[in-house]
């Protein structure tokens, strides 16, 4: 925190825009941080507080507002490239689905302080084409909530991060190589349990081609369709035959599939 604090002290306000905007646009690097030490320093007369709002709210309603219009050109496909990128792509995204069926552009005004959603919101905002004013306005009372709420506690509390940061210094490095090595090993833990559920996937998986040849040689199969409502709302298309279903509902009700027939699941 002590190297943070000197490193914002010199370079001030374009590090705050920079590291805000790539954390927005999905680049895995935290910014509560930055946004605590900024406050320090405002607390400490070394930055301006409504400055450094401005500039957290800038960066990230650009990054946001880049994720809303590749969500209204692209859809969904958006959202694949995102399940690609995240350590929990299919978690993150239906938590996402999920809360913004329930509060629609609420969603915008908490996601910043949700792991996973707040990079997932915006573009999913462009999917299921809510009006690009509301959206800025929703996102920018968020994003203010969110840079304020952190800048806040860091100008409140100025005087125990420099102590804190002096604590850090002091320790000679031993407590960063922890935090380092507890990051890296959550990742390594992380990707392990994507790799080993997508080699799980595979043994069960059919493809396109062979389930469209079971069904032209009239195969008796059951089709089941598991996208949420917003990708479906997004690309109502499906496969012939197929009906669908939530994967929630399918939990509750895992008895109600025949028995005596095979079951396709697919999914977004």
């Amino acid at each position: 925190m002590h190297t943070t604090i000197e490193f914002l002290s010199r370079h001030g306000y374009l590090v705050l825009v920079s590291w805000v905007f790539a954390e927005q646009v999905g680049l895995p690097i935290p910014s509560i941080p930055i946004l605590l030490a900024a406050g320090a320093l405002a607390g400490a007369g070394r930055l301006s507080f409504p400055v450094s709002l401005l500039c957290c709210v800038l960066a990230a309603m650009t990054a946001d507002s880049i994720w809303f219009q590749l969500g209204r050109m692209r859809g969904i496909q958006v959202l694949r490239l995102l399940c690609r990128v995240s350590l929990e792509p299919d978690s993150c995204v239906r938590r996402t689905e999920d809360i913004f069926s329930r509060r629609k552009a609420r969603t915008l005004l908490v996601s910043k302080f949700l792991p996973g959603v707040s990079t997932v919101a915006p573009p999913l905002a462009g999917v299921v084409h809510m009006g690009l004013w509301r959206f800025l306005l929703f996102d920018a009372l968020g994003t203010l909530l969110w840079a304020g709420t952190f800048l806040g506690l860091g100008y409140a509390f100025s005087g125990e991060i420099e102590q804190l940061a002096a604590h850090v210094l002091s320790a000679h490095g031993w407590v960063l190589a922890i935090v380092v090595g507890g990051l890296a090993g959550y990742i390594a833990y992380k990707l392990i349990r994507r790799q080993r559920f997508l080699r799980e996937l595979r043994t069960a998986r059919i493809g396109v081609d062979e389930l469209k040849a079971r069904v032209d040689a009239g195969e008796s199969l059951v089709i089941v369709d598991l996208r949420h409502a917003l990708d479906v709302a997004a690309d109502p298309e499906t496969i012939p035959g197929a009906f669908r279903m939530d994967a929630e509902e399918l939990q509750r009700r895992n008895d109600w599939l025949p028995r005596d027939r095979e079951v396709i699941l697919f999914c977004t």
